[in-house]
Order: structure tokens, then sequence, then C-alpha cells
């Protein structure tokens, strides 16, 4: 914790899930950091209404939905963090409009989060080839296959593509992870900026 309550004034960061199945912890956390960096985090789905996150396997919280993918800008973020779970991924690499959303986005240059198993919906996006990234370990040979190389690290910020990809482990990995991507989301938007 302890950004500067400014550092994301003015940027608008989303957070995108399927409608079930994103462990919560790797949302609300996230979230807390980029709002506490004066950012402003928008919840994306592929269903209106509310997602269902998950606390490991058991049902947590529902959270509303700002925006469905299927009518999300690229342009319109400043940020995009994909929260992990087993279950919300592996739905959105199955949804058309998310993966093309996820495609686009990483292909503008600006700056990417993902954590866990997240890193499905990366692959099926086309956007891991030749980058190099970390992700729950189970995931390490489905990123080796697309064209990723894989470490095992608490946080890896990857700038061989066009935009920065922060990407790390599990939910203990969360406070690096948090400092990390409002860094990179920080740094990223002075650099449009300016």
């Amino acid at each position: 914790m302890g950004w500067p309550s400014t550092t994301l004034t003015g940027r608008t960061i989303a957070f995108l899930v399927a409608p079930y199945g994103a462990e919560q912890v790797e949302l609300t956390s996230p979230w807390q950091a980029v709002a506490e960096s004066g950012g402003t985090p928008r919840l994306l789905s592929t269903g209106p209404g509310r997602v269902q996150a998950v606390r490991h396997r058991a049902p947590g919280d529902t959270f509303a939905v700002d925006l469905l993918v299927a009518g999300a800008r690229p342009s319109a973020f400043d940020g995009l963090v994909l929260p992990g779970g087993v279950a919300s991924p592996d739905a959105l690499r199955l949804d058309e409009a998310a993966v093309a959303f996820v495609r686009a986005y990483c292909a503008s240059g600006r700056p990417v989060a993902a954590i866990c198993h997240a890193a499905w919906t990366l692959i099926e996006a086309d956007a891991v080839r030749g980058r190099t990234l970390t992700s729950w370990p189970s995931l390490r040979t489905d990123l080796r296959n697309a064209g990723a190389h894989w470490v095992d690290e608490e946080v890896h910020v990857c700038r061989a593509g066009p935009g920065p990809l922060v990407t790390s482990r599990r939910p203990a990995d969360l406070p690096v992870f948090n400092d990390t991507l409002v860094t990179e989301f920080v740094h990223a938007a002075k650099r449009r900026k300016g």
C-alpha cells in the first residue's frame, strides 16, 4: 500500500472477468490498489448484472458489472487487469468478444496485468508469443506451447512487446503485484501524455 493518492488520477482501468469464478481477492485487492492510487476501476464482463466471485472453490461476493466487454473499446482504458481463478479465465478464453478485446488491448501498447490462471486468456488472444511471464505453475506448459518463456517469480514485468505485461503467480504475490501494476500504469500514462 502507500501509493500516492493522485498517481492514477484521471485514468480508467478495466478489470475483465467472466460472470462466474474470478478469485475474489485477485479482483478486489488490485481494484483497491487502483482506487487508492486515484484511478477509476471499471468492471467488464461477458454478461450483464453481477458477477459471482469465488474464494478458492466456495462462492464469494457478487460485484456489479459496469460494461459488457462486447461494447468496450480498448482505447477507453489506461490499463487492463485480468484477475485469476480457474473458472473465469477458462470461460473468457471461450468468449469471442472477450478474446477480441484482450487481443486488441494488448496490441495497443497499453499495460496489462494478469495473475494466476488469467494467462489462459492471454494465450487465447495470442498475446504471449515471445513474451516472458509467470503464472500459476500448472500453466507453465500451456504458456511454453504458446511461445512464451515462463519464469517462477512473485512478479515479472515483460517489455518485449507492444506494451508492458505484469504477471504474478498467486494470491500471496498480490502485494508486489499491486505495487508493480500501479507503477507500470502510472509510467505508461505519463509516456502517452508526454
